[in-house]
């Protein structure tokens, strides 16, 4: 088993994010409020509660090299909280938005942000040392629907978006006086504000999570219809790979190299992805203990899999109201819907890793223990 800690920090986690040295945790347990907790002895203690937001907090992301907090609200509000003494300051960001927003990241250069909104547009924050505030350039009448996640390119220029409006977008937000033209990037540079560089068409529902490989060479997301997507050379001959899945679908992504993925969502269950021999990606398997199944071990028919899954109910008891009842035949470490996947150790090579979700555990994994895995890394 590849997790090596399980920590229950609430009933329900929304996200979580790690401070720079890895010794402190910020999580928000469904609600209006940050909990920070700090390991002391072996325990997670609480040391510091971020209250300002009025309504859930969807996003949260700690800065590596500054040690700032964003959070993102459905309030319509987004705060940059900063360490100064003892306590943690909020900063506002002008995001002018009439809808809530649901997702938020730092650039890799920690010199903007990006917050998805409800309201179809993406917020471009950037920090005005005059007035002493964030504000915000918005990326308009591109997105027909909720734009659900965010994901920064290593060139800090390019954001991809995914949305419920079934699409994936890449979009340009090059600022003058903020960002610096790189000759060895020199298209990226030229790219006017908002311009879209590339829109993926490939999932026919909502899409989730979307990130970057290391080297920001491939873009992977995933879509409500049990799919994940693999997109290589994004401009304007992309070349696009999809991998259907037979289990519930995705709700995030991790590259933990350029060669292997992890996917988490409503299976409770990590999934691993790696390209073949050809280039080729495809499920390797699950990363948790395997859920019990009357179906045989390798993809069986759709119907065999309702068919067991009735049987189940009939014999046990167990029911699809039951977000419990699932996980507990699978003995796994999560036992409810998985949000949220964070690096822990590593860059280009990702060794740790962890995860959160609505059963209010975050979960510790390291896939050095996992000699099957390593020479895939």
């Amino acid at each position: 088993m590849a997790a090596i800690a399980v920590h229950q920090f609430a009933q329900s986690i929304t996200c979580h994010a790690w401070s720079p040295d890895r010794s402190m945790i910020a999580i928000c347990p469904n609600n209006n409020e940050v909990h920070i907790y700090r390991l002391s002895q072996e325990k997670w203690e609480k040391v510091h509660v971020l209250q300002k937001h009025d309504q859930i907090i969807s996003g949260i992301d700690w800065s590596v090299k500054s040690n700032k907090i964003v959070t993102a609200s459905h309030d319509r509000n987004s705060y940059v909280w900063n360490h100064e003494g003892s306590e943690w300051l909020p900063t506002l960001v002008i995001l002018r938005l009439n809808r809530a927003a649901l997702c938020v990241q730092w650039s890799p250069k920690e010199n903007k942000f990006a917050v998805g909104s409800g309201a179809k547009t993406v917020c471009i924050c950037y920090y005005e040392q005059d007035n002493n505030w964030w504000v915000s350039k918005l990326i308009r009448k591109r997105h027909e629907s909720s734009v659900t996640s965010v994901a920064w390119h290593p060139n800090n220029i390019f954001v991809a978006t995914t949305s419920t409006d079934g699409k994936c977008r890449v979009f340009s937000t090059f600022i003058k006086g903020v960002d610096t033209k790189d000759s060895k990037s020199s298209s990226s540079s030229d790219s006017k504000f908002g311009e879209q560089i590339v829109q993926l068409d490939l999932s026919i529902s909502w899409a989730f999570g979307v990130k970057w490989s290391p080297s920001g060479k491939t873009l992977a997301y995933v879509g409500h219809n049990s799919m994940i997507y693999f997109v290589d050379d994004v401009g304007p001959a992309p070349l696009a790979q999809n991998v259907a899945l037979r289990d519930l679908p995705l709700r995030d992504v991790l590259f933990i190299s350029e060669k292997m993925v992890i996917g988490v969502g409503f299976d409770c269950n990590p999934m691993v992805f790696a390209p073949d021999d050809r280039g080729m990606w495809t499920f390797i398997r699950f990363l948790d203990e395997k859920k019990p199944t009357l179906a045989s071990p390798k993809y069986g028919s759709q119907f065999s899999e309702a068919l067991g899954k009735f049987y189940a109910q009939s014999k046990y008891g167990a029911s699809n109201n039951d977000g419990n009842s699932p996980s507990k035949s699978r003995g796994g470490a999560h036992e409810n819907c998985i949000t949220c996947i964070m690096p822990l150790a590593g860059k280009s090579r990702i060794t740790r890793f962890s995860t959160s979700g609505l059963d209010g555990r975050v979960v510790v994994w390291d896939l050095e223990k996992q000699e099957d895995l390593l020479h895939t890394l």
